[in-house]
């Protein structure tokens, strides 16, 4: 089960990554000195952008990880699941754009390259799935 485990394993450290930065969030809010302007600018600017790296960032880990799971049961050459997992890596760069963005006063590149990766990936899973289904046992069994 190699073909995956990437996406899994990933998926689960951008995960506790951005858990560890809604902490931050959480004390940019209460805590943090000039947390009353961090409070006003709720719907603009860095703190909406930083909610929005937040919340895909959780997303497209989740996205990794059922992407890691259900690898290597899609009835496709291992090239296409090869694929598909880089597809879904790259797609990573998308809450990781925003925050460079944000941060770092990255252009807008990485955002959209890591949300158009994503994007392919899961129609191309989806297409995938529906004209050949999933395979009923895993070519490894290991466990």
């Amino acid at each position: 089960m190699s073909q995956g485990r990437y996406n899994i394993a990933a998926g689960f450290l951008l995960i506790a990554a951005f858990m560890a930065y809604g902490f931050l969030l959480v004390y940019l809010r209460d805590f943090a000195p000039g947390k009353e302007d961090w409070i006003a600018s709720y719907s603009t600017g860095k703190h909406f952008e930083a909610r929005l790296a937040h919340a895909h960032g959780n997303l497209f880990a989740l996205l990794n990880v059922a992407l890691g799971l259900v690898l290597p049961r899609l009835a496709l050459a291992d090239g296409r699941r090869k694929a598909l997992a880089w597809l879904g890596l790259v797609g990573m760069l998308m809450p990781l754009g925003i925050l460079a963005e944000v941060y770092l006063g990255a252009p807008p590149a990485f955002v959209l390259l890591g949300g158009a990766s994503m994007l392919v990936a899961m129609a191309w899973v989806g297409v995938a799935v529906a004209r050949g289904g999933l395979r009923k046992e895993l070519h490894d069994q290991r466990g």
